[in-house]
């Protein structure tokens, strides 16, 4: 058992020596990368050596037992400890999602419902902005085009990290919170009281940790500038600041105007469409792969209805999961906790059945 550990033990060391090259530190994108794995490697290594001194101790405590009976009753108790650290390794032996470190863009968009789908994007916005400050995570809004009454319709919005271990990363929490959320409840322009049905998509992209990673040429982008605008249409800006940049090989487009300078717009425009197009990358690359393991939690089918949010009881639902609870004000207060953790644990469990159907 846990035969690949050894290559990983070796790997950790060359990672090691890596981490104390100063060139490795004067290229920040290359050192980050480099943390991320030691990081990673360095749990598997300090679960392995826990591990193997677990079964030493348990060797030594059998031998010893034959001799003297006192050493009989600390055996199921190292058996026991042998039994979960085991069980830890194991765990983090199967393979996780390389991206699970990188920090993420995130698309909030208005659907279903008109205005109250507008005002259910400001509160999905607010929601995730408490609990990223809940986990030490920085945001940094990029663009946003707000509604006449509030909220928005539509809003992208950056978070970036603070751990350099990848389990602990942005998008291994956020990649699940990725299609339609619907919300049941009483609108505010609602005058009879009656309860309404709206969606809200959110879209996730895992962030490109520096240009080069995705390369696009110059000649592959159609570039349009134009004017900002509020809300209702009026002008903001007298000069053309706003950017619309259009990826003709994948027909993405994305549009900036959150900024007063042609510059920064193109700046911001250019880091969304590097995030798009990586992941769209690496949709094709899965659609390729025969073998390729698909996850149900984390299904780039971005129509896919995963949550509700029903106010008039309370109650939030997860419906890839099954997770339901009766706290929605505490989770659009940012105590996403539990619903994203009942992701990471559905994730993890088909990760490790689709291991064990390969053994």
């Amino acid at each position: 058992m846990f035969e690949s550990v050894q290559s990983l033990i070796d790997e950790h060391r060359r990672v090691q020596e890596e981490l104390s090259d100063p060139a490795v530190h004067a290229d920040a994108a290359r050192a980050k990368r480099v943390n991320r794995r030691y990081a990673e490697l360095s749990k598997i290594v300090r679960a392995y050596e826990e591990w193997s001194q677990a079964g030493d101790d348990l060797e030594a405590a059998r031998e010893l037992a034959k001799e003297d009976e006192a050493f009989v009753d600390e055996i199921p108790e190292i058996e026991t400890h042998l039994a979960e650290v085991q069980e830890r390794l194991r765990r983090l032996l199967v393979p996780r999602d390389p991206d699970d470190g990188r920090d993420v863009i995130m698309e909030i968009k208005a659907g279903e419902g008109g205005a109250e789908s507008a005002l259910f994007a400001g509160d999905l916005l607010r929601m995730y902005s408490q609990y990223a400050n809940a986990q030490g995570w920085k945001t940094e809004m990029i663009e946003a085009d707000p509604s006449d009454i509030g909220g928005y319709k539509n809003v992208q919005l950056a978070i970036k990290g603070s751990s350099n271990d990848p389990a602990q990363g942005v998008w291994a929490h956020l990649k699940y919170e990725g299609g339609v959320h619907r919300v049941q409840r009483v609108p505010a322009t609602e005058s009879q009281g009656r309860i309404h049905t709206s969606t809200t998509g959110v879209l996730v992209f895992p962030e490109v940790d520096e240009p080069g990673e995705v390369e696009i040429s110059q000649n592959d982008l159609k570039i349009d500038v134009y004017r900002s605008s509020g809300p209702g249409g009026q002008s903001v800006n007298t000069t053309d600041s706003a950017v619309r940049i259009t990826h003709l090989p994948t027909g993405i487009v994305v549009s900036m105007q959150n900024e007063k300078s042609q510059l920064q717009n193109r700046e911001a425009a250019m880091r969304v469409l590097r995030a798009r197009i990586l992941a769209r990358q690496q949709e094709e690359l899965a659609a390729l792969a025969a073998d390729a393991r698909k996850s149900q939690i984390r299904g780039m089918d971005r129509s896919e209805r995963i949550r509700t949010y029903n106010f008039p009881e309370n109650r939030i639902a997860d419906h890839r999961t099954g997770f339901k609870a009766y706290n929605l004000d505490s989770v659009m207060d940012g105590a996403l906790d539990p619903v994203i953790q009942s992701c990471i644990d559905a994730d993890e469990a088909e990760r490790l059945a689709a291991v064990g159907d390969t053994e």
